[in-house]
């Protein structure tokens, strides 16, 4: 009988013994008796796993594919890891706006050619009540500020014949545009609507403000007017 020590492959996961011993009969004082010989060590494949001391080996077998699992379950968790740290993450505060260019059936859009005064960035639907709920004081700001600020309304409505519908039903008169896809938003890390992102004249995102929210407060304005 042999008791073997084994060795775990992490690279191909596989059991090999590196020391084993060898039960042999020893002659002492009180007669013969059993005594472990220790075999050549790192003599790989001698003997044969099987032949090793059946109290350990499976055992040992148990704890070589529990640690095998663990590692294909921790290279599986640091791969999906690696994936999202290469998509990209949203955009933050004190970051550059990520640009973008949309295209609907009645413009044409790129967030850059607004460069040189603040624009408030605003991702919405006709079919979100809270956006629906904004809206209104979004046209109101625009009148507001006038030219000193860009309004621009990024609607992620599927239907072009909604989206129409509803900026006409609700006079919304100020700069929007269609994105289907939803590929601006998701530069921003957005994807519960209304979110808005008040960026500065060098491009550089100042504030963000989650749900609806009444753009024409007083401290709103004053921000923007001293943008």
């Amino acid at each position: 009988m042999f008791r073997c020590i084994t060795h775990l492959s992490a690279r191909s996961g596989t059991v090999s013994i590196t020391h084993y011993s060898v039960l042999r009969w020893k002659r002492g004082p009180s007669g013969p008796r059993k005594k472990w010989f220790p075999g050549p060590a790192f003599r790989l494949g001698t003997p044969r796993l099987a032949d090793c001391d059946p109290l350990k080996a499976p055992t040992a077998l148990r704890y070589y594919r529990e640690v095998k699992r663990s590692l294909s379950i921790l290279a599986a968790l640091c791969l999906g890891l690696l994936s999202a740290c290469n998509s990209g993450r949203p955009a933050r505060i004190g970051e550059a706006a990520p640009n973008f260019t949309v295209t609907d059936s009645q413009r044409t859009v790129t967030l850059d050619q607004f460069r040189g005064k603040p624009v408030v960035l605003n991702f919405w639907a006709s079919w979100c009540a809270p956006c629906v709920e904004e809206m209104p004081s979004l046209v109101q700001l625009q009148k507001i500020m006038g030219n000193k600020v860009t309004i621009l309304a990024v609607s992620e409505d599927a239907d072009d014949n909604a989206y129409k519908q509803f900026v006409r039903d609700h006079n919304v008169d100020l700069l929007t545009v269609r994105d289907p896809k939803e590929l601006a938003n998701a530069l921003y890390g957005t994807f519960k609507f209304p979110e808005t992102y008040i960026i500065d004249k060098d491009g550089v995102i100042r504030r963000k403000f989650i749900g609806a929210t009444d753009w024409t407060s007083p401290e709103i304005v004053d921000y923007l007017n001293k943008l």
